[in-house]
């Protein structure tokens, strides 16, 4: 047995510790790059803290999923008003994008050069400038993994930059900071974290430290998010909702993902819909595919048993089938409105290109069965 752990240098958790966040911000530098989503309303709080802190603070807006003009834009921006820390306060495309940011603030040449699929790959070779991320939806769990998606449209293609260097220096997640968070978003980013919770715990990356992230968080999402999506003030909800999408972001980082994260990528990328959105709606009929490969071609391997563990964790139902669990996502995917992929204009002349895109993504890699073609149009097919 090997494996690796890697997670933000320290996480603060818990209501009201975004408070805090002016005097960590002070510890680590005085002119801070604070990236921010389309408004500003749930960071303007801290941004006065700072202020009162003597921090200087330089707004840098995320108006949507990052894309490489726009971290460039991010990074000359820093550079030019001497910036020397990065906060992040937003959904995932912010913290990606205030990630990416502090990584090129000290690492130079072309961000091609560490891209992966379209530039060459190669590695950071100096740490980014501290970073802090807050995250203010429950789902993508961006503040404790090690890499930052970026769209490239002339490409329709999304793209990861990938280091070690780009756990966050600090994670601080205060579940105050989602509770105006609007239905629609509180089921697919809350359905976003429960595939990063699956999947890594199905995953041929599978390992001791992860499976027990896994096995808190898909309880913690299975019997909350509904009522989170219901009640938004809840506070127990959105507590165990925030805690979840942590721990998916430290199993994903630390695992591997599977076919639901190998179609969304091309999806995302091609076409306008939001990530956990398009997990959602591909999570059931993924799970119900490799559960017939797995019994077709593999028999009784082990990796079956899992399944039932995660419909046992979904359901809390300790007698529950592989199957029931299945019937348990759709039935919640129902309930939160989770709609098909026709509607981002997803046609089925659309297949070969995204399932070619698919395979040759990370996460396909670790799906815990290899899907013939047909079965990936299969599965396109039912998202449809």
């Amino acid at each position: 047995m090997r494996f690796e752990f890697a997670t933000p240098r320290r996480v603060v958790f818990g209501p009201g510790t975004v408070r805090e966040a002016p005097a960590l911000v002070k510890s680590l530098g005085n002119r801070a790059l604070v990236a921010l989503g389309k408004s500003r309303q749930r960071a303007a709080a801290t941004i006065a803290q700072l202020l009162s802190e003597g921090v200087e603070v330089q707004e840098f807006h995320v108006p949507g999923e990052p894309t490489v003009e726009t971290v460039l834009a991010g990074v000359e921006q820093a550079r030019a008003e001497h910036c020397d820390v990065v906060l992040g306060v937003g959904g995932g495309s912010v913290l990606d994008a205030g990630k990416a940011i502090a990584a090129l603030m000290s690492n130079s040449g072309d961000i091609y050069n560490y891209l992966e699929v379209v530039g060459m790959g190669k590695a950071l070779s100096n740490p980014s400038a501290p970073y802090i991320a807050i995250p203010t939806t429950a789902g993508t769990g961006t503040e404790a993994t090690r890499n930052a998606v970026l769209a490239v449209p002339e490409r329709r293609i999304k793209v990861s930059l990938r280091s070690p260097f780009l756990l966050p220096r600090l994670a601080i997640v205060d579940p105050e900071l989602t509770y105006t968070l609007p239905p629609e978003e509180t089921a697919t980013s809350g359905l976003d974290a429960l595939t990063q919770l699956i999947e890594p715990f199905l995953s041929s990356g599978a390992n001791p430290m992860t499976d027990a992230l896994c096995r808190e968080g898909i309880g913690a999402i299975g019997r909350w998010l509904r009522r989170a999506y219901e009640n938004g003030g809840d506070p127990e909800a959105r507590e165990k909702m925030c805690l979840g999408s942590l721990l998916s972001g430290m199993a994903l980082a630390n695992a591997k993902l599977g076919a639901v994260h190998g179609f969304a990528g091309p999806i995302g990328g091609m076409f306008p819909a939001a990530h956990g959105a398009v997990c959602a709606r591909l999570l059931p009929i993924v799970l119900e595919t490799n559960l017939k490969a797995l019994r077709k071609r593999e028999g009784e391997a082990a990796i079956l048993g899992r399944f039932a563990e995660v419909a046992r964790l979904l359901t809390g139902d300790p007698s529950a089938r592989a199957e029931d669990g299945i019937e348990w996502l759709r039935d919640l995917c129902s309930a939160l409105g989770i709609r098909g992929l026709k509607t981002y204009g997803v046609r089925e002349a659309d297949f070969a290109e995204i399932i070619a895109a698919a395979g040759k993504s990370s996460s396909m890699k670790g799906n815990p069965i290899g899907l013939t073609e047909q079965e990936c149009s299969g599965i396109l097919m039912m998202a449809l």
